[in-house]
């Protein structure tokens, strides 16, 4: 089934099974678009904040977008996610709608609206955390990795083979990750003050 036709029944069901895993706790959560995916998160975590990736908004915005003015539009969409807060970065949001790229495409405005609840949340937290949270291009590199993988082999004997090969791509990668990103020291201490205790439990 293609990703982007799951349901909010399928997230909640994997909500479900990662709680059933030992998963007691989600502290923040970054999504990217997909149908029913924050509501079935906060079913089962309901403390979690759910952001959405700023990087898939930002890519969302561009598909508006003829190739020549992606360079130009990019730059004025800064203006909006580097803003210091959710107030100045709303006054970005209005200025640009009303500007020559809002007036061009004015459904890449209407877009960052429509989202514009699960976009607060980022410009809540201070700039050690925003560089972690603005995007889920960690996860998305290791999925990629591991549909290389899997792709080169094209055929498994059987379920386990596969899982093998899985494990040997994920143990690869662990070896590549042995350092946390540079923001990661400072953002834990963010981490720590703005959850507590919860942050200590996980």
């Amino acid at each position: 089934m293609d990703r982007k036709y799951r349901s909010t029944k399928f997230w909640l069901r994997m909500m479900n099974e990662l709680k059933n895993r030992g998963v007691n706790d989600v502290l923040i959560a970054v999504v990217d678009g997909l149908k029913g995916f924050p509501e079935a998160i906060n079913a089962v975590f309901p403390q979690t904040i759910v952001q959405t990736c700023i990087v898939h908004l930002i890519r969302h915005s561009m598909d508006f977008a003829s190739w020549k003015d992606r360079k130009a539009l990019a730059g004025a969409l800064k203006m909006i996610y580097r803003a210091k807060d959710a107030d100045a970065a709303w006054t970005a949001l209005e200025a640009f709608d009303a500007g020559h790229w809002g007036q061009k495409y004015p459904a890449i405005a209407q877009s960052w609206r429509r989202n514009w609840e699960r976009v607060i949340p980022f410009f809540a937290s201070p700039e050690a955390v925003r560089r972690i949270i603005y995007t889920t291009n960690a996860i998305e590199a290791l999925n990629a990795k591991l549909r290389r993988a899997v792709r080169a082999r094209g055929h498994f004997p059987t379920d386990d083979a596969a899982t093998k090969l899985l494990f040997l791509v994920l143990r690869e990668t662990a070896r590549e990750w042995k350092m946390p990103p540079r923001e990661w020291f400072e953002a834990k201490t963010q981490f720590a003050i703005m959850f507590d205790e919860r942050f200590v439990q996980a």
